[in-house]
């Protein structure tokens, strides 16, 4: 058997990974507070989370479990590397 991370849900994903879409579609209030977040509800290092969401872009599951908020994230991902 498996951890609570890696039971499969919707689409295919793992608990994880809906729960850090789920995180993306909240709106924060001020500086540190995303990342505070982070740590506190998901256990993770906010590099980490980063790591784990940008591979979640790329994930077909991810794209048909929230396209909303996928190819939002998508499109920011695109803007900050054309403007670099």
């Amino acid at each position: 058997m498996g951890t609570g991370d890696e039971e499969q849900g919707a689409g295919g994903l793992a608990r994880r990974e809906q729960d850090i879409l789920a995180l993306e579609r909240r709106g924060f209030s001020g500086p540190g507070v995303k990342e505070r977040v982070i740590r506190e509800e998901l256990g993770l290092a906010p590099v980490r989370y980063y790591q784990l969401l940008n591979a979640l872009l790329d994930d077909p599951r991810a794209l048909a479990h929230d396209p909303v908020t996928v190819n939002r994230l998508r499109r920011v991902r695109e803007t900050r590397r054309t403007e670099r």
